[in-house]
């Protein structure tokens, strides 16, 4: 394996979890925001109603985005197997 062929799988695991993170990131930080301008509004600054939403949000977001992400992981293990199918015997 050479130089260049680990670069590509190292390359490829980072935006794969880039990819996978940031739908659910970003869910929660847009949630967190509105939840954080409604209690500005309201003056109500209890830190356990900010987790509630989230936490559905997120859970939400995992559920709907899961066939992508193992669509999506699965690739990545299939990049690694050709990978390895390709290597020389020694």
């Amino acid at each position: 394996m050479t130089q260049d062929d680990v670069l590509e799988i190292l390359q490829a695991a980072i935006m794969l979890a880039l990819k996978l993170a940031l739908p659910v990131l970003i869910v929660a930080m847009i949630v967190g925001l509105v939840v954080a301008i409604l209690q500005a509004a309201t003056q109500v600054h209890e830190q356990t109603i900010s987790f509630a939403p989230k936490a559905v949000a997120v859970g939400l977001t995992l559920f709907f985005l899961a066939p992508w992400m193992i669509n999506e992981t699965i690739d990545f293990v299939n990049l690694i197997f050709d990978k390895m199918a390709g290597l020389p015997i020694t």
